[in-house]
């Protein structure tokens, strides 16, 4: 049965599109077939990190939800990136990066009805095991959604008071939500943090367990979104914990 998961921060900056890409790539390698959504429409960029420039999007998220085309039609098979010997499909759509189209859903909105009616359409025309939907930062209406419709609710933060709070926000209204399944991610730790003093203290203050704790990381600043991290260094410790918080999304 395919699964939708939502990866959420409270606010920008914490790596949310690079976690996404590192665990949508994860799972496919390991032969399932997995969509991406970017429904941060407002600041687009996860496609960067598979290499999409403005000139290669020739449909996007915006299309279908402006009426100009089926959404399976502005999904990106992105498979090439994988493993030869992975059996998985991986399927990008992305937002566009056009000012005007931006600026368009920051005048006029979105129908959040019709972004619902096209995440199901995706999971059923290309056959997904698996839906990952990159959110924007935050609580609106679109976030709301994705989250309601979720199998999975995967909120990364930082070991950062603002981030501590806003998270409060946002488990609170998950379990409002009744999301079956929710697990935390913390994000740019300095290694001067005790891992295990950290994992205690946010799973006593939100009652949620931490699926995985990500230290700041020379290699990651490097590549800069240029490319899935996995796949630059397959044997990292983060491509581990990567490879740790996937297996719990498959459990």
């Amino acid at each position: 049965m395919s699964q939708i998961i939502s990866i959420h921060s409270f606010r920008g900056g914490t790596g949310k599109s690079n976690m996404t890409a590192n665990l949508a790539v994860t799972i496919a390698s390991q032969g399932h077939r997995v969509g991406i959504v970017d429904t941060d429409i407002q600041s687009p960029g996860i496609h960067v990190i598979f290499g999409f420039e403005e000139d290669m999007m020739k449909l996007a998220l915006n299309d279908y939800l402006w009426g100009r085309c089926a959404i399976e039609e502005a999904a990106y098979n992105v498979s090439n990136i994988l493993p030869d010997a992975s059996q998985g499909q991986i399927y990008l759509i992305p937002s566009s990066i056009k000012a005007g189209e931006i600026a368009r859903v920051l005048r006029e909105g979105l129908d959040v009805g019709l972004l619902n009616d096209g995440f199901r359409e995706l999971v059923q025309q290309l056959n997904l095991d698996y839906l990952f939907i990159d959110t924007h930062p935050g609580l609106n209406e679109e976030t709301l959604l994705s989250i309601a419709i979720s199998d999975a609710l995967v909120i990364i933060l930082r070991p950062d008071r603002q981030d501590f709070q806003g998270t409060a926000v946002t488990v609170d209204v998950a379990r409002k939500l009744d999301v079956p399944k929710l697990l935390l991610m913390i994000n740019k730790m300095p290694s001067a943090f005790d891992p295990a003093t950290v994992r205690q203290q946010v799973e006593q203050s939100y009652d949620a367990s931490v699926a995985g704790i990500f230290l700041e990381n020379e290699e990651m600043l490097q590549l800069a979104s240029s490319g899935v991290f996995c796949l630059h260094y397959p044997d990292h410790p983060f491509t581990k914990e990567v490879q740790n918080v996937a297996q719990q999304l498959l459990a």
